[in-house]
């Protein structure tokens, strides 16, 4: 049992070794899209179900995080606002499996073949979806849905993060200029609010050669990790635990061996119901592909699977708090239809081309050396640089819209921000919540200079 232990948790952590680099230049790279490619505009061009909307829909999902959660938030807010059903839905699976991290991981665990399979499906997957929830739309359902949604989330009390949608916490709100409460969902959101607020986000007049432009980069970078970690971090371990204890007669009770129609129909439907009960979304799902690939899964099944990360049991009670049964019933049929066909379309596509991987004469994951001074090495070392210099950046407040450091979460503030004195020096916070955690223990934040400037006598507490 020990060794079987630690062989799990060399496996799972060979794993994110390996992908390591792939996934920090990923989120490196959606953090400077998230940035710079402005979506105010994205409810108003996606108000109808045409080609060009659903087009645009692929291209901001793409663009966007690659959290499940995130992308439903971000695809409620879009709904709410007019988005047609067709096009959230888009948004929603392009966010999750259109982005550059996934490909990055799924070239690196999987091979070429897969990231082919998945860029390929991912938009004949997003076809099939727009034709069906055409064909099948229940009349007036999401239009009933859409209008109470609004009312419920206001009798609720609910306030939604307005950089991402999520719902609001009360640790995490400031007050604008004409009085208004915002609250976020984190201070990663509530930072960025922050810096919208302050400047355009322009090219011209905040970028990367300005360290203005890379606290931005810096702030989006540790707002993108905060939101997937627990699913990376787990997808990989759990990975490692499935590979070493799951036996492999339980993978043929599941899914049938050989070739056929037959048999690539039932892999491909069996991996997507395996997708819903595994709890493991986002780009954490990927490993758990490696593991599944590696039982002898056909190839429909894998694919099916990653596709598969917005039905997860997780994110259909988001989808039931949000908006209902009968909507979450409807999301999940139309996914887990257009999820299991796209698998199976794209193994007799591959078939047809000859170009199906085939898992035979490659290692295992019990075979594989995982660390060793080869070019995983020395690419992980460049992405942690890029992390540790992301990691100053910030910390530093190097370009920070903010005057001043809080200095109970280190974000920067201005000369409006919430104040208090204390051992003759006036300390500015970014929020209330921040403000009554230092009032608590003084001294705990005390230790590190902070950015302050001296009190006066007309500073006050507010």
């Amino acid at each position: 049992m020990i060794d079987g232990l630690l062989e799990a948790l060399r496996i799972g952590f060979g794993f994110l070794w390996t992908a390591a680099w792939a996934i920090i230049m990923g989120l490196t790279i959606t953090s400077l899209v998230q940035v710079y490619v402005s979506k105010e505009r994205m409810a108003q061009v996606l108000g109808d179900g045409s080609i060009g909307s659903l087009v645009k829909a692929t291209l901001f999902g793409a663009a966007s995080s690659g959290c499940s959660f995130g992308a439903v938030a971000i695809g409620k807010g879009l709904f709410k606002k007019g988005a047609h059903v067709v096009n959230f839905l888009a948004f929603m699976f392009a966010s999750t499996n259109l982005i550059v991290e996934l490909g990055l991981m799924i070239v690196i665990l999987l091979g070429w073949k897969f990231l082919a399979a998945e860029l390929i499906g991912g938009l004949i997957l997003i076809a099939v979806t727009a034709v069906l929830v055409h064909l099948t739309l229940p009349e007036n359902l999401f239009e009933e849905v859409r209008e109470s949604l609004a009312a419920r989330d206001a009798e609720s009390g609910i306030d939604e993060d307005p950089t991402c949608g999520m719902e609001g916490k009360d640790e995490f709100s400031l007050t604008t200029e004409n009085g208004e409460t915002l609250k976020f969902c984190s201070d990663g959101c509530m930072e960025t609010y922050r810096q919208q607020a302050a400047g355009t986000g322009d090219w011209q007049d905040d970028d990367l050669r300005s360290w203005g432009g890379w606290y931005r980069i810096a702030n989006q970078f540790r707002k993108e990790w905060s939101m997937i970690w627990k699913d990376v971090v787990g997808g990989f371990l759990i990975s490692g635990f499935v590979i070493v204890f799951v036996p492999q007669r339980v993978w043929n009770a599941l899914f049938l061996q050989g070739e056929g129609l037959l048999v690539t129909a039932e892999n491909a439907v069996m991996g997507t119901a395996i997708a819903v009960i595994s709890f493991v979304g986002s780009m954490g799902n990927v490993p758990f592909a490696v593991a599944l690939w590696g039982g002898g899964i056909g190839f429909a099944g894998v694919i099916a699977f990653v596709y598969a990360d917005l039905i997860t049991i997780p994110v259909l009670n988001v989808y039931r708090k949000y908006y209902g049964w009968k909507v979450m019933a409807y999301i999940l049929a139309v996914f887990f239809v257009t999820m299991a066909f796209t698998g199976f379309v794209m193994e007799i596509l591959f078939d047809a081309f000859g170009i199906v991987p085939d898992l035979a004469g490659g290692q295992t994951a019990t075979e594989q050396t995982y660390f060793a001074l080869d070019y995983t090495f020395y690419l992980n070392l460049i992405a942690f640089g890029l992390t540790g210099f992301l990691t100053y950046v910030y910390r530093q407040g190097l370009g920070a819209p903010g005057q001043y450091r809080d200095p109970v979460c280190g974000m920067r503030t201005d000369a409006e921000s919430p104040t208090t004195t204390y051992d003759g020096k006036t300390y500015r916070f970014c929020s209330k919540s921040c403000k009554r955690t230092f009032e608590g223990d003084p001294g705990r934040f005390t230790d590190e200079p902070p950015t302050v400037e001296e009190a006066t006598s007309g500073h006050t507490h507010h």
